[in-house]
């Protein structure tokens, strides 16, 4: 297994005029942080998402999670992710690509003038739908700046796994997944629940088993176009077949019921499976280099995945959240940024 690089922290330090709080709003969770004098000082979280706060009630949750830290002199507020939906406190309207930092720090939806802010997300018109980002785009900003890389590809797994194309600053193509929800919904509402662990008993990470379901995935398989008989019939090219995910997935079933595996090898090799078919539908150059942004377990699964196709992963969790804040708030003061 080639092993994840958690690159070095040397990137320039930035300094802000004013105190910082960096807030991370999704729909199931909450984080902030207060960072002064370009160093974080403390982080906060609780489970207080968005579709867990009546309507009225935001400005509440923030002076909760934030306390003490609002009376802080001329301290400004940005706040990212689902908070911007319609669903959230207020529409913050996406930004439609190609966009950079810049531009983000321009298109602030401003809830209290020079105060709380909330910074955009970001549209992408592809070829059968639209698609969106709201929050990951300051992840990207944050690893880019601390990798002190212009360009480069980017995941960001998770419920909806993000794939980034990032050239010259700028956002220019990304593609959502619903790797991670589509996991949740076979595991906890599919026939495979009844075999699978429950949602809230620990489990392990198991590679062999992931290893199994990445295998299965990526495998691709070829065959004649025609079974006819090869010396009355010319010969036809060879087709490929990519893999039968929705086949692969009633196998975790059959294991199960003829007791071939265990419950914790099965899930592993789900995640396996599902991982696979995500990378399976990216082209990979030979020892690119793919940075991943997310928690350590997917840190873990996304690595390993990628050193099976022959990509190089740099590893980045909430740093890289923070991070992109500063960056934002630094265009705010100057009008001018570089990532």
């Amino acid at each position: 297994m080639m092993p994840k690089t958690s690159p070095p922290n040397t990137a320039p330090a930035i300094y802000l005029k004013r105190p910082l709080i960096a807030v991370d709003w999704g729909t199931t969770s909450l984080r902030a942080a207060l960072i002064l004098n370009a160093q974080v000082q403390e982080e906060r979280s609780s489970d207080q998402g968005i579709m867990s706060v009546p309507t009225g009630e935001f400005p509440l949750v923030l002076s909760q999670i934030c306390a003490q830290w609002l009376d802080i002199e001329d301290v400004i507020i940005l706040i990212s992710g689902m908070a911007g939906s319609a669903q959230g406190w207020q529409l913050a309207p996406y930004c439609a690509c190609p966009v950079n930092a810049e531009i983000l720090a321009q298109q602030l939806h401003w809830i209290n003038p020079n105060k709380i802010a909330i910074v955009p997300g970001l549209s992408i018109q592809l070829e059968h739908a639209p698609d969106v980002i709201r929050g990951e785009e300051v992840q990207v900003i944050g690893a880019l700046s601390l990798l002190g890389k212009q360009s480069a590809r980017l995941v960001l797994p998770g419920t909806h796994s993000k794939w980034v194309h990032v050239k010259n600053g700028k956002f220019e193509s990304f593609s959502t997944f619903m790797t991670g929800e589509f996991f949740s919904l076979l595991r906890e509402h599919s026939i495979l629940s009844k075999t699978l662990p429950p949602v809230l008993e620990q489990t392990q990470f198991d590679l062999v088993a992931f290893e199994q379901g990445l295998k299965v995935s990526l495998l691709k398989k070829t065959r004649n176009s025609s079974t006819q008989d090869i010396k009355s019939t010319p010969k036809k090219p060879k087709q490929t077949y990519q893999p039968n995910l929705l086949h692969y997935i009633f196998g975790i079933r059959t294991l199960a019921l003829f007791e071939q595996q265990t419950a914790n090898h099965l899930l592993n090799k789900l995640s396996g499976l599902l991982i696979g078919y995500e990378l399976g539908t990216q082209q990979f150059r030979k020892n690119e280099e793919v940075i991943v942004v997310g928690a350590p377990a997917l840190q873990t699964c996304y690595s390993h995945a990628l050193s099976r196709v022959g990509v190089n992963a740099l590893t980045l969790g909430s740093e890289a959240t923070w991070r992109g804040f500063q960056v934002i708030a630094k265009a705010i003061e100057d009008n001018s940024t570089s990532f």
